[in-house]
């Protein structure tokens, strides 16, 4: 007798046992019936084809971008089996969870979520699908941090005769970094890009110039935030020419 119509036989009541004779090993993980039934309740079922043991769960591999401020912002997840539309949400390391603000369904291997997250902190992403299977990431991959926040106005540091020391600095809440971004400091005159102080001894300019430059504040999470400035370099009556 077939191992098939033994399981049928069994489900049915004909046999009281099945044994390990009756079914090889790994047999239950992708068991095939063909023309089979069984009943259940007196009722006859028919198993033909075959029938797989197990569940397809969703899996993320990564997520862009990385980092994000407290405002609304789309994040791309990439994985697999994903199906239209999973629950997607953002778990804290205190176990605060915050829900997606919304969900767009791009394929089985990428979906878009749209998250407002009011808390600076790490975050796990969990995805959800609607028959259950769920997946949460294996570490913290989302940061949401503020980017940094220029506290020097912008515009003019101010004006130095030729040939002076220069000494001005430049500051942003939680920058790491600073860096000339575009433009140009005054000759022999340098940034600091730890302390964002600008100094030096003005080479001694031989004619009124102002330096207009632009100024990158970089945070340990990699957030940038651009500002403007400029510095007057001024010639006094010694340096200006003299006239016969």
């Amino acid at each position: 007798m077939s191992k098939a119509r033994d399981l049928a036989n069994f489900v049915s009541g004909t046999n009281s046992a099945i044994t390990t004779t009756q079914i090889d090993d790994d047999a239950v993980t992708n068991a095939k019936i063909a023309n089979e039934s069984i009943t259940i309740n007196g009722s006859a079922v028919n198993l033909g084809g075959s029938v797989t043991v197990g569940e397809t769960k969703p899996t993320i591999s990564s997520i862009s971008p990385t980092v994000i401020t407290n405002d609304a912002t789309n994040i791309t997840i990439t994985g697999t089996n994903f199906v239209s539309v999973p629950t997607v949400e953002a778990i804290s390391s205190t176990g605060a969870i915050t829900r997606a603000n919304s969900v767009t369904f791009s394929s089985a291997t990428s979906i878009v979520a749209n998250f407002t997250i009011a808390t600076d902190a790490t975050y796990f992403i969990r995805v959800e699908n609607n028959d259950g299977n769920a997946v949460r990431s294996g570490s913290a991959l989302l940061t949401v941090s503020d980017a940094p926040a220029w506290t020097t106005s912008a515009g003019s540091l101010g004006s130095n005769a030729a040939g002076s020391s220069v000494s001005y600095t430049v500051a942003a809440t939680d920058a790491t970094s600073y860096a000339l971004q575009s433009g140009s400091l005054p000759g022999s005159v340098s940034l600091n890009t730890s302390t964002g102080a600008i100094t030096g001894t003005e080479s001694g300019a031989t004619s009124e110039t102002t330096y207009s430059f632009t100024i990158r504040a970089t945070d340990a999470q990699g957030q940038t935030a651009d500002r403007a400035f400029s510095i007057t370099i001024t010639v006094g009556i010694n340096n200006s020419g003299q006239f016969n």
